[in-house]
């Protein structure tokens, strides 16, 4: 099995590239296999074959290699694969008990905030929100001796801000609460989390970490194994909410460029935050990368080698000309998600609903590997193709 943590003095992108250096015991092949049982045998005194084998709703042996790569990547003691980003940023607060407290931030990706406005009705979790532009928010909804999560998402989407980790940690424990940090954005490539102060790591495996638009995946990855975390390993196997054999080993197999298609794809963000900040057509450029960020500063501590691949761009006029905007796009295509290959544009109000706190002239760009100056021309064409009006 394939180590969690590494004690080589190669780089991270070496051990990644190489897939931990695994090569398969019985035949040495440097792929692993695909293991599509669902269940497994056990001998005539009825032992398992294997002991960390029994049915694959709990566990399957095709995740050992990705778990192992992210828990690296992550300098994490352990890391375990969902079944999608949203299985497994839930098992965090539903391995909480009734009546826990949590803080989470205002803005955060909307399908865990429309989650989080039911579950904590009908779990009877105490949730608190905190506003990440406002240094003293977080400090403010922390509950001391009560609050048991603090969760923050650095950058947010999609407006891009960035709350300070370290920071946040020191909050968190100080008033007896664990921190976890969604850092889906910024990957292990440019944030770290766990070196940081946090507990808990998690990532929507389908965006940058797998970044081909093929796979549906979460992960999450621990500082140390406490009760917390061995109620997510159990509930993780009674609930079932894993991923596929398949799923898995693609996953491992978009690890492996994972630094490669991560640094492309920031520097190509960057390439664009500078061109259209100060745009004539163009309101506001938010990216954390660019010094007039209001997080600018956070991020230079806490992002090494770049500022992720995501940015928003709000437009002058309203939601019906960002839309107009998008639609004309030629080379970014118009879809929902993030962190593959090629670029994405989506007008975020209209994906999220009546209730979303996004203005509704804000574009969400997902930056890809293409050539950088195809995708400005692209935006530069979309925007002299629409009638633009101050809002």
């Amino acid at each position: 099995m394939p180590e969690t943590k590494s004690q080589s003095r190669l780089a991270a992108e070496t051990r990644i590239a190489q897939g931990l250096h695994y090569s398969d015991p019985e035949t040495g092949a440097v792929m692993p296999p695909i293991h599509p049982a669902t269940t497994f045998a056990r001998d005539r005194e009825h032992e398992l074959v294997n002991p960390a084998h029994s049915y694959t709703r709990a566990d399957n042996p095709t995740y050992a290699l990705a778990e192992a790569m992210i828990a690296e990547l992550e300098l994490a003691e352990q890391a375990l694969l969902f079944s999608s980003g949203m299985a497994a940023a839930t098992a965090v607060f539903r391995a909480l008990k009734h009546g826990d407290h949590v803080v989470v931030p205002e803005v955060m990706y909307w399908g865990l905030r429309h989650w989080l406005n039911a579950f904590e009705h009908d779990w009877g979790l105490q949730v608190s929100r905190f506003d990440a532009r406002q240094p003293d928010s977080l400090a403010q909804a922390i509950r001391a001796g009560e609050t048991r999560i603090v969760w923050i998402e650095t950058p947010c989407n999609p407006l891009w801000d960035v709350t300070d980790i370290r920071a946040a940690a020191e909050l968190a424990h100080a008033a007896g609460a664990q921190l976890a940090v969604d850092s889906t954005v910024a990957t292990p490539v440019h944030t770290q989390p766990l070196a940081l102060g946090a507990d808990i790591v998690m990532h929507s495996a389908t965006k940058s970490l797998n970044g081909h638009s093929d796979v549906l995946a979460g992960a999450l990855a621990c500082r140390q194994r406490n009760a917390l975390w061995q109620r997510i390993v159990r509930q993780r196997g009674e609930d079932g909410a894993i991923p596929s054999a398949f799923d898995a080993w693609l996953l491992q197999r978009g690890l492996r460029t994972l630094f490669v298609r991560v640094r492309e794809a920031s520097a190509n963000a960057a390439r664009i935050a500078s061109h259209f900040e100060g745009h004539p057509k163009v309101a506001q450029v938010l990216y954390p990368g660019l010094p007039s960020s209001a997080g600018y500063e956070i991020a230079c501590a806490q992002m090494q080698g770049g500022f992720g691949a995501m940015l928003s761009l709000c437009v002058h006029g309203d939601r019906r000309t960002a839309i107009a905007v998008a639609g004309r796009c030629n080379v970014f295509t118009r879809a929902t998600s993030l962190g593959g290959v090629e670029s994405l544009v989506e007008h975020r109000a209209s994906i999220e609903g009546e209730d979303s706190p996004v203005p509704g002239n804000l574009l969400r760009f997902s930056i890809g590997i293409e050539r950088v100056d195809d995708l400005i021309a692209d935006i530069e064409q979309a925007l002299q193709a629409v009638e633009l009006t101050d809002t």
